[in-house]
């Protein structure tokens, strides 16, 4: 795959950085380590309400992370997602090459990474990996395939009890099971969650996951047996920088990529921004990501083209592709 920016990271920044690259008329492809857009929005905290998106008094996470492929939807930004971006290479031509951890190679003129905390890796559950794809599953991005099932969700946090929330109207019974009698989610979501139908069996864990093609029913610690055609794994995510560290980067407190006003790092071609950059007075919210990946883009534009103009014009004056 051959494009002018790469971008690494699918949160709400890279969103918003793949509709920036869409007006400054660059080819972009956005590559995530998770199966889905939407970084740790999508993974922690899809159900509940955002308040400090300009323009927007709430929104919740799942319809911001919607809105934002939505508006650089016109400009057609590739996904690679379920893919790590581990190697990095600058062939001849001075332009980058990342291959992802799935042998997909993507040359690129500029690399903009907007990684937030790193790679996410779901936490495994102890028991049921055999059924990933096939009745298991980490995020819930579609309430549909879950309707007139048993569904079983793990997990104690606010994606567990969201998740629980947004299916028991849908699927034919919800059942939650947490390791622990407290709860780490929203108390807000808990009362919710005590106030509904789903069941909430605590102090227990799932112990096997049994069936044929596809799951049928769960086990747990304490005994029971439970229908189950969909189990829901939200046990939280490791993350790192991973293969990251490798390519050649300033980091600070070895967790974040340095980088100056322009959102460059030391590596020429390669920006950040979101959680994962860093610089003096740095204010890690959604909203400061956003001006960062504008800047970010703009400039990477210019490192591409030195003759282009850094200041990408209003978007009144160039209004997105129609459909």
């Amino acid at each position: 795959m051959n494009v002018d920016v790469l971008i690494i990271g699918a949160g709400p920044v890279g969103l918003y950085g793949a509709y920036y690259a869409g007006v400054r008329g660059l080819r972009t492809a956005v590559v995530d380590s998770l199966g889905q857009v939407g970084g740790q929005v999508s993974a922690m905290y899809p159900e509940k309400q955002i308040y400090d998106i300009a323009g927007f008094p709430a929104v919740s996470g799942r319809r911001l992370i919607a809105n934002l492929v939505e508006q650089a939807a016109p400009y057609e930004p590739a996904y690679v997602l379920g893919e790590e971006a581990q190697r990095l290479e600058r062939v001849p031509s001075g332009r980058l090459v990342v291959k992802t951890g799935a042998g997909t190679e993507i040359t690129a003129g500029a690399v903009i990474v907007t990684g937030g905390i790193g790679t996410f890796t779901p936490r495994p559950l102890p028991a049921g990996e055999e059924f990933l794809g096939r009745g298991l599953a980490y995020f819930v991005p579609e309430a549909a395939d879950y309707a007139g099932r048993d569904v079983v969700i793990v997990g104690g946090g606010d994606s567990a009890v969201d998740w629980a929330l947004m299916l028991h109207p849908v699927a034919r019974s919800v059942t939650l099971v947490h390791r622990r009698a407290a709860f780490r989610a929203h108390h807000g979501s808990v009362e919710q969650l005590a106030a509904s139908p789903v069941e909430v069996v605590v102090n227990a864990q799932v112990t096997a996951a049994l069936g044929g093609d596809r799951l049928e029913r769960v086990e747990l610690s304490t005994g029971r047996a439970l229908p189950c055609q969909r189990l829901v794994a939200a046990l939280g995510f490791t993350a790192n920088l991973g293969p990251l560290r490798e390519w050649g980067l300033d980091l600070h407190d070895n967790r974040h990529l340095v980088v100056d006003s322009a959102m460059r790092t030391n590596v020429p071609g390669i920006f950040a921004a979101g959680d994962i950059a860093d610089y003096d007075g740095k204010v890690r919210l959604i909203a400061v990501g956003f001006g960062e990946v504008a800047t970010a883009v703009n400039n990477a534009a210019v490192h591409l083209d030195p003759a282009a103009q850094l200041f990408p014009g209003h978007s009144t004056d160039n209004p997105a592709p129609g459909p």
